[in-house]
């Protein structure tokens, strides 16, 4: 595989980041005490995870989004450690700490709290950072949940100023803040079969039917329909699909010995971006980024532990229409 280098700018926006604790454990029984065996408190959020994976890659990465001073610290070693340019805004409180607990079997729970509130105030502060980043940057990844005081409207606005500036706006959310955001007509989502069940609000798509029926299809090439140029899907360990202007593209990884599926999904997106930050066709962009994400379940925490195991693993990909 090429490494050629070009533009790699990219914004990566968090505007509900967390602190992630993650515990592993036999089996999580609700109603009693659960031992855990080992854990991890990490800096996290969508957005942050894309920005550590793209960083780690060799993108020069700049990240906003909006951060409680109260327990800044975690993000600011980061930041520094990683070499990502910290634009995010501050605000009273503390950054929510999410728990994630991880079953010998792979399952995971979550558990996520609402995070800061942010204030009139610091989303004017935030505009004014996001429309001077995109007077140098082409590119930005939008990623995770909303805090309390940003609604899904607000968010769905900030998409659209981008995408009429010509910005190429990668987002990756979910329920109320998916749906505005498909309806400004993103260039890239990636929602999982889960999402996609939420916004048609059909039943029949949730987890457990097939991960590449015909149903699913359909749903994917109705949001392309909708002006969205990229829809990429991901079906956990039975890959991902892509749909964009050249037709679908499905990706299948190897059986991986899975130890955590935390952070394989903002890790594909990284991959995703990558991609087009190199300026690579269809099918590299999806054999690197689906391998990346396959490499990503096989370790704790988020990131790229060796970028030849990942090129190794991009030649294992199955892809086909």
């Amino acid at each position: 595989m090429t490494m050629q280098l070009t533009n790699l700018k990219v914004v990566t926006v968090t505007l509900n980041p967390a602190l992630d604790l993650t515990g592993h454990l036999q089996i999580l029984t609700k109603g009693t005490v659960n031992q855990v065996q080992h854990c991890a408190l990490e800096p996290a959020g969508k957005g942050v995870n894309v920005a550590k994976v793209l960083a780690e890659l060799g993108a020069e990465v700049t990240a906003t989004g909006f951060l409680g001073v109260e327990n800044q610290t975690p993000f600011c070693q980061l930041f520094e450690r990683s070499n990502i340019k910290d634009k995010f805004i501050r605000v009273q409180g503390a950054t929510r700490i999410n728990v994630k607990l991880v079953e010998s079997s792979s399952q995971v729970s979550d558990i996520n709290f609402p995070g800061v509130s942010v204030t009139a105030a610091a989303i004017v502060e935030f505009e004014t950072m996001l429309a001077n980043l995109s007077i140098d940057h082409d590119v930005f990844v939008i990623a995770g949940s909303l805090p309390i005081g940003v609604t899904p409207e607000q968010c769905a606005k900030w998409i659209s100023q981008l995408q009429k500036a010509g910005k190429k706006v990668f987002f990756d959310s979910s329920n109320a803040a998916l749906s505005a955001g498909i309806a400004v007509q993103p260039w890239l989502i990636k929602p999982n079969d889960e999402e996609l069940a939420q916004w048609t609000k059909d039943t029949k798509h949730a987890k457990g039917e097939s991960m590449a029926g015909k149903s699913l299809v359909e749903i994917a090439q109705q949001l392309a329909s909708t002006g969205i140029s990229n829809v990429v899907v991901s079906l956990g360990a039975d890959g991902v699909m892509w749909l964009n202007h050249e037709g679908w593209l499905q990706a299948k990884p190897p059986q991986m010995a899975i130890v955590s599926t935390v952070g394989a999904g903002d890790t594909l997106v990284a991959g995703m971006c990558w991609g087009q930050l190199n300026n690579w066709n269809k099918k590299q962009t999806l054999g690197f980024a689906t391998a990346l994400s396959a490499l990503a379940v096989t370790q704790v925490g988020v990131g790229v532990e060796d970028i030849n195991e990942v090129i190794t693993m991009s030649e294992r990909i199955t892809i086909g229409e």
